[in-house]
């Protein structure tokens, strides 16, 4: 499956805030930002992300995708966290 596949598939719009910033894994409200910052603290395990949310690894994979995409953007929102 591509990226834009994955991104289609599992990436969503959180209804709440439609920013590109806040975007969700579909059906959840985990914010892509949030699990890229569980990567961060991982090390990069993203198979241990997926077990810490309760999620499929192509639903992490995905909003790496994402966030490959959409770096700037999401590195403003964890850094606005951050703080």
């Amino acid at each position: 499956m591509t990226d834009d596949e994955l991104i289609a598939k599992w990436i969503e719009p959180n209804p709440h805030k439609p920013w590109a910033e806040e975007a969700v894994v579909r059906d959840t409200l985990i914010p892509v930002w949030s699990l890229v910052g569980y990567r961060d603290a991982y090390e990069g395990d993203l198979q241990r992300v997926a077990l810490g949310f309760r999620l499929p690894i192509e639903a992490v994979e995905a909003a790496m995708a994402y966030y490959a995409a959409h770096k700037c953007i999401i590195d403003n929102r964890i850094a606005a966290n951050a703080v």
